[in-house]
């Protein structure tokens, strides 16, 4: 692919991403036309006006176009190291072991959400890394079985979450109940802030590390003899997949097939190189995710919903693909 090329998919992918951002801020309850959004942006907005847009509606943007490179990010990263066009974290368990720890925190920790749901991103970490530790563990001999063992975790995390919500208080089990339909609920600053930390730690050393993930791609003998330390850098771009999927469906609830989407997408637009595709990808996650939720607003569903319902189509395809 040629330097002009790649500049110009990124270029529009830029324009098209800030013409959403638009559409998204100019919809709601209350609705702001393209001249008020601008002018409030611009700092000539009025006091209601600064209100819905900065308090109501910029928190809820940034937490779906943060999230949605967390996810893209994680799924690049499972399909790379495990070397498997249909891993994501949704499939292969690891937002339903994010769920599973989010339920046990929220149901036996005595708290309102509202006062300490900041601690929730960290249930889900702790989950999803037990989650994916015995993932591994059970497919170690196997490694061909890991989507299948990841699978069936989910199934079985997912109903060990249903069955913790059966005796549970009506209003912990309506608010559990919205996080499995992806529904997102962490709506203030603090939860821009954990995502933005999350990325601005993890998202320079993935970048920076771009040809490793190149290297590991390949043949495992060959990537050793080319000086990679094969399982020293599997496990360190695996911690990172988890967390960041860990953290973004913490606070959005449970999104499935973004990370599936995205870097498919990405490969097809710029090629199979990290160093160009992982760009695309993020803002293809950011992109889709906020096409997702916009619709979801319009129509008052589960923004988790609508992605489900276009990336599981594309899920058979692999499967029967592959």
């Amino acid at each position: 692919m040629t330097r002009i090329s790649y500049k110009w998919i990124l270029s529009g992918g830029i324009f098209l991403l800030l013409a959403l951002i638009l559409v998204n801020l100019s919809l709601g309850t209350d609705a702001l036309s393209f001249s008020r959004v601008l002018a409030v942006l611009t700092g000539n907005g009025e006091m209601l006006e600064n209100f819905i847009l900065f308090d109501l509606r910029m928190p809820r943007l940034l937490i779906v176009l943060l999230a949605g490179v967390c996810l893209v990010l994680s799924g690049s990263l499972f399909q790379t190291v495990l070397k498997n066009d249909l891993a994501d974290p949704g499939i292969i368990g690891i937002n339903s072991g994010a769920g599973l720890g989010i339920a046990i925190f929220f149901l036996f920790v005595p708290f309102q959400v509202e006062s300490f749901g900041a601690f929730l991103p960290l249930a889900g970490g702790v989950g999803a890394l037990l989650t994916a530790l015995l993932i591994l563990l059970f497919s170690r001999n196997q490694p061909g079985s890991l989507i299948l063992n990841g699978i069936g975790f989910s199934f079985a995390m997912s109903g060990l979450m249903v069955l913790l919500m059966a005796s549970a208080d009506r209003e912990k089990v309506d608010f559990l109940s919205r996080w499995l339909a992806g529904s997102i609920w962490g709506l203030d600053w603090i939860f821009v802030f954990i995502l933005a930390i999350t990325l601005v730690i993890l998202v320079p050393f993935i970048l920076i590390k771009n040809r490793t993930l190149d290297l590991l791609t390949l043949d495992e003998n060959t990537a050793l003899n080319l000086g990679v330390k094969v399982t020293l850098w599997r496990t360190l771009f695996l911690i990172c997949a988890v967390l960041l999927a860990a953290v973004a469906v913490s606070i959005t609830g449970s999104i499935a097939f973004l990370g599936l989407l995205g870097p498919h997408i990405a490969r097809a637009l710029v090629g199979p190189r990290h160093r160009l595709f992982l760009p695309v990808a993020m803002l293809v996650g950011a992109f889709l995710f906020l096409l997702a939720d916009t619709i979801a607003m319009r129509f008052n569903l589960p923004s988790g919903i609508l992605l489900s319902l276009i990336g599981s189509p594309y899920f058979i395809y692999l499967l029967f693909k592959k």
